[in-house]
């Protein structure tokens, strides 16, 4: 499938193609997206090169194809079979899934916030709390996307570890950090992996005109970077036609980076 032109696509699609690249070669497992780009991603790994991909409705039922965003019209899901909560945990606990999330901190090591920000006896902001979120980094693979890639959101130490990460000073002597298995960032400038030294955040590609030094600048801590980091595939025609015409046909996603 032939590359788009660098003119025809929104930073947003360009996102969405790239963290769908999370879910490659992953086989039939429930891929969860949470947030509006991660779920179009993962729409998108099962209809392009993750067929075996498991995805439900958002409600309580499997479904052999993604359910579009927004208003469904005359769309009925294309039902599998019955999904309920409990089944997810299933799922969940014995590692058969892989979820994006969209943390508000994440740091070095992939450490991620969505609980609160300043000190804990006293926050600045109160969020969500920990949720799901540590067992979800402790059981199966994890990747992020972070809408805005800065020194708010890339911190040296998260304000609250709410998802687990590599950081060495807080995994006891003998016991393996491999176990948070860390895969993919996804921000507005750069994809990021956990190759780095002791497990931490690597560039992987910068996005069309984004240079290292604004990655760096936009970043609360020093990043390692991939020998051979380049720039990140851009969208193809039909990767573009799914988006569009098959996941999002209302575009939805044209809130996530308003002009």
């Amino acid at each position: 499938m032939a590359a788009s032109s660098n003119n025809d696509y929104t930073l947003a699609e360009l996102c969405i193609t790239a963290a769908a690249e999370a879910w490659r070669g992953d086989g039939e497992i429930l891929a969860s997206g949470i947030g509006l780009v991660p779920r179009l991603a993962a729409g998108l790994a099962k209809l392009t090169f993750s067929p075996d991909l498991l995805m439900t409705d958002s409600e309580c039922r499997l479904v052999s194809e993604p359910v579009p965003v927004g208003p469904r019209g005359q769309y009925k899901p294309k039902v599998e079979g019955w999904m309920p909560f409990r089944s997810i945990f299933d799922l969940l606990w014995s590692g058969k899934r892989h979820a994006m999330t969209m943390p508000v901190q994440i740091d070095r090591f992939g450490q991620t916030n969505i609980s609160f920000i300043g000190d804990a006896q006293k926050p600045k902001v109160q969020l969500l709390g920990v949720r799901g979120i540590p067992g979800n980094t402790i059981n199966h693979p994890s990747s992020f996307f972070v809408h805005s890639h800065g020194p708010r959101a890339f911190v040296e130490r998260v304000d609250m570890v709410s998802g687990v990460g590599h950081d060495p000073e807080r995994w006891p002597e003998g016991v393996r950090r491999d176990l948070s298995d860390l895969r993919l960032v996804v921000s507005n400038l750069a994809v990021l992996d956990f190759e780095g030294p002791d497990s931490a955040l690597r560039v992987r590609s910068l996005h069309p005109g984004v240079s290292l030094e604004q990655v760096g600048e936009q970043t609360g801590f020093k990043l390692a970077v991939a020998g051979d980091v380049g720039t990140t595939a851009l969208p193809t025609a039909e990767q573009l036609r799914l988006i569009r015409e098959v996941l999002d046909p209302h575009d939805q996603r044209a809130s996530v980076y308003k002009s």
